[in-house]
C-alpha cells in the first residue's frame, strides 16, 4: 500500500505560479504511474499530467506548455509546476498513484485558487 500526501497549494493571481508537491511512502517499488488529477467545483475529476516510472511524461491539452510534472527519485516526490495560472485552474488538485497491480491510490487534494 502506498501512502501520498500532497501539498503547495493556495491562492495566486490570474498569471501567476505554483508548485504542488506528492510525498509518496509505502510500497512505492509498485508504482508504475504517478498522476495529477484535478476537480472543480461541479465538474468531474479530470486528468492532467502523469509520469512514468522511466521519466516520459503526458499532460492534458489544457494545460500543455503551462504545466511541468516530475520526480525525485531520491525522496520519492512527485512534482507538479504549475505556470501562467489562469482563474479556470482553479480545482483540487490530487495526486494518484497507479500500481502494476492492484488498485490506484489517491492523496487527500490541495485547493488551488487562480482570482484577483
Amino acid at each position: 500500500q502506498v501512502q501520498l500526501v500532497e501539498s503547495g497549494g493556495g491562492l495566486v493571481q490570474p498569471g501567476g505560479s505554483l508548485r504542488l508537491s506528492c510525498a509518496a511512502s509505502g510500497n512505492i517499488l509498485n508504482v508504475n504511474l504517478m498522476r495529477w488529477y484535478r476537480q472543480a467545483p461541479g465538474k468531474q475529476r479530470e486528468l492532467v499530467a502523469f509520469i512514468t516510472r522511466g521519466g516520459s511524461t503526458n499532460y492534458a491539452d489544457s494545460v500543455k506548455g503551462r504545466f511541468t510534472i516530475s520526480r525525485d527519485n531520491a525522496i520519492n516526490t512527485v512534482y507538479l509546476q504549475m505556470n501562467r495560472l489562469k482563474p479556470e485552474d482553479t480545482a483540487v488538485y490530487y495526486c494518484n498513484a497507479l500500481p502494476e497491480i492492484g488498485a490506484a491510490t489517491w492523496g487527500q487534494g490541495t485547493q488551488v485558487t487562480v482570482s484577483s
